[in-house]
C-alpha cells in the first residue's frame, strides 16, 4: 500500500512538471509566432495606400500587440515625411505607428541626397544608416516577411 501511494505520488508530480513545461512552452511559442512584417515604401504615389495597409494590419490582427511591423522607406517617397510639408493625415498616422511601436525607418542615402536630417522629418523616425536595403535585407533576415504593396 505504501509503494502503491509513492509511486501514485512520483507519478502525480511528473504528470503536474510536464504540465508547467507545457505550458510554459505554449507561452513561449505564442509569443515567438507573433508575425514580424517589414513594409517597403519608395513610391511617392503609393504614401497614403501603404500607410492604409499599415493601419488595416494592426486592425486586422487585433492591436499593435499582435504584431511587429517596420515600414523602410526610401527614394521619392520620403519627401512626404519631411515634417515642413507632411500632411496632416501622414503625421498622424506616423505619430500613432510610432506610439504603436512600428519602426520608421528613413535610409540614410536618401536622406544624404534630399538634403535632410533625421530632426527634420516627423518624430518617431529612425535612420537607417547603411541604407534602405541594407535594412530591408537585415530585417528579412531576422524573419520579417517582405511586402511591398
Amino acid at each position: 500500500m505504501n509503494r502503491r501511494n509513492m509511486l501514485w505520488s512520483a507519478v502525480s508530480a511528473m504528470g503536474a512538471a510536464l504540465g508547467v513545461s507545457s505550458a510554459k512552452a505554449a507561452t513561449e511559442a505564442a509569443a515567438s509566432n507573433r508575425l514580424k512584417v517589414v513594409y517597403h515604401l519608395s513610391d511617392a504615389e503609393k504614401v497614403s495606400f501603404v500607410l492604409g495597409n499599415i493601419q488595416n494590419h494592426i486592425d486586422g490582427v487585433g492591436g499593435p500587440e499582435h504584431v511587429t511591423i517596420a515600414l523602410v522607406i526610401h527614394g521619392p517617397a520620403l519627401k512626404a515625411f519631411h515634417a515642413a510639408q507632411a500632411n496632416p493625415d501622414i503625421s498622424k498616422r506616423v505619430s500613432d505607428f510610432s506610439k504603436d511601436g512600428v519602426e520608421l525607418a528613413a535610409c540614410g542615402n536618401t536622406m544624404k541626397a534630399q538634403n535632410v536630417t533625421l530632426r527634420e522629418l516627423l518624430p518617431g523616425f529612425v535612420s537607417a544608416e547603411k541604407g534602405g536595403v541594407v535594412r530591408l535585407a537585415e530585417l528579412q533576415s531576422q524573419g520579417y516577411l517582405y511586402l511591398r504593396p
